[in-house]
């Protein structure tokens, strides 16, 4: 396992080795203090970011290690420099690279020409960082994964994508509601498909909200309006996903032991009521918090695997 790029990529046994690090590396953060003691972790934001930027800025100080944080204007990227060159330098100078961009593309290339391990920090199709931390959110508050019932109502985007794998991966059920035209990517749902065959997870497809929700341990929304979406097309959304909002009307449907999560940022009023988001049944901070302990648990298992410094 050289690189982390979406959760598909994985096999049972990498997931769960990453989920048991991670609890390791929550309950002991000192456990491998050493790890990256006189290397760089170079990670590169070409969006906005507040969990993942943090969660890997902390992480690699938990593991002896520093950061450089730079965006597109401050690499020669931004004058026309091919990103496998790119990726060729980098990997003389670094242990490895997080990258939060748009094009799923310029990850893979960029991995590609890379001697160093390349961690997929978000991108337009897939967000697998997040979908570890929530496996591992799950874990915590029911004690297992296999034979959960996980909702996801809203956008069909890269978080719902990486949930779907995750999910169908690691043996959980997951039912995706969307409006017509907004569900998620074909191929995503082959290859959660494919996945689900083998742990034994269902997975259900539709556009009813409440009959995806029925039933459910964990309630799952994500806002309306991603990073890069036109501003024109804000109102346009909002009344298609209105009736995917998260309310006591949908949690009511899931049953009374079932919680509520959301990678964050949330927008109160719109993908989920203030109540919901706010109240005792939301595990938000919790997933937060574990951006860390995974993000932990990537950079470990990725740098020992590529055995000793670039």
């Amino acid at each position: 396992m050289k690189d982390l790029l979406r959760i598909a990529e994985l096999d049972p046994i990498q997931l769960r080795g990453l989920l048991e690090l991670a609890r390791v590396a929550k309950r002991h953060p000192r456990t491998w203090a050493d790890a990256l003691v006189g290397d760089l972790v170079v990670c590169y934001f070409g969006k906005p970011s507040t969990r993942t930027r943090l969660s890997f800025d902390a992480a690699v100080a938990r593991l002896g290690g520093t950061t450089a944080m730079v965006s597109g204007t401050e690499l020669q990227l931004g004058r026309g420099e091919t990103i496998e060159d790119t990726a060729r330098v980098v990997s003389r100078y670094a242990r490895a690279f997080v990258i939060r961009t748009y094009s799923d593309d310029d990850v893979a290339r960029f991995a590609s020409a890379a001697t160093i391990p390349v961690v997929n920090a978000l991108t337009d199709r897939h967000h697998p960082c997040q979908a570890l931390a929530d496996l591992l959110t799950l874990e915590e508050h029911f004690g297992c994964l296999r034979g959960l019932k996980v909702a996801y109502l809203g956008d069909g985007n890269n978080v719902a994508h990486s949930l779907l794998e995750a999910c169908a991966l690691a043996g959980v059920d997951i039912a995706v509601a969307t409006p017509p035209g907004y569900g998620p990517a074909d191929e995503i749902v082959r290859a959660a498909e494919r996945l689900a065959l083998e742990s034994g997870s269902l997975i259900s497809i539709t556009d009813d909200p409440l009959k995806a929700a029925s039933d459910a341990d964990a309630v799952y929304t994500d806002v309306w309006v991603s990073m890069g979406t036109p501003e024109g097309e804000r109102a346009v959304r909002t009344e298609a996903l209105a009736p995917y909002r998260v309310d006591a009307t949908v949690m009511a449907a899931a049953g009374a032991e079932a919680v509520f999560m959301h990678c964050l940022p949330a927008h109160r009023g719109e993908e989920v009521a203030a109540s919901v988001v706010d109240g005792a049944r939301s595990l938000v901070w919790e997933q937060a918090e574990n951006r860390l302990h995974t993000a932990v648990a990537v950079l470990v298992e990725l740098t020992a695997a590529q055995g000793g410094p670039p």
